[in-house]
């Protein structure tokens, strides 16, 4: 089955694909089980490439569902996968679609996270037709929010003690942001 959340995106640094099988080792050994990438995620470092052989195993399978967009993030320069993205929850009916990513620590601060980010949101609101993207992230993961901001989103609202930091073991709220296709539609 073909459908268009598995269409191949590319950025000037950046090719977004649809996950493989074959992709586990380097996600396990680049993202999956790093305590430092997974501190401000809801899951724990997977511990054994069978985790990430399983995750991806249902991942790839998910691809058969024609409302799965998620897309594993290379470097053209070398080939090298740094993370994934994907719409992480839907709603199908309103058109409201929440985004999610993970990248490898050797990525942060070089700006890919914020270039797949746009260029996965270009492509959910021309190609897709949703109405609303949104995003989220701990409180104290600052980095993140940046991401959200230069991707063209706008603060929304703190939802105040959601969660338990796993280092600190102190509860922090989660940061939402949200574009519309109007706004999108206005920086054209």
């Amino acid at each position: 089955m073909n459908n268009i959340g598995t269409i191949k995106l590319e950025t000037d640094r950046l090719i977004l694909r649809r996950l493989e099988l074959n992709d586990a080792e380097k996600m396990f050994n680049n993202w999956c089980n790093d305590e430092e990438v997974t501190r401000y995620l809801p899951w724990e470092p997977h511990g054994k490439i069978e985790v990430t052989k399983e995750l991806l195993d249902m991942w790839v399978n998910d691809y058969n569902n024609e409302h799965t967009y998620r897309w594993i993030v290379i470097l053209k320069d070398n080939n090298e996968p740094i993370g994934t993205i994907d719409v992480v929850k839907k709603d199908i009916s309103n058109k409201v679609f929440e985004l999610g990513h993970c990248y490898s620590k050797v990525s942060w601060r070089k700006g890919y996270a914020t270039e797949a980010f746009k260029k996965v949101i270009s492509f959910l609101f021309d190609e897709v037709g949703v109405e609303v993207i949104m995003a989220k992230h701990y409180e104290n993961n600052l980095a993140s929010g940046k991401v959200m901001l230069k991707s063209g989103m706008t603060y929304e609202a703190t939802l105040r003690s959601r969660i338990i930091d796993k280092v600190t073991k102190e509860r922090v709220g989660e940061v939402y942001y949200s574009i519309t296709k109007d706004e999108y539609l206005r920086t054209m």
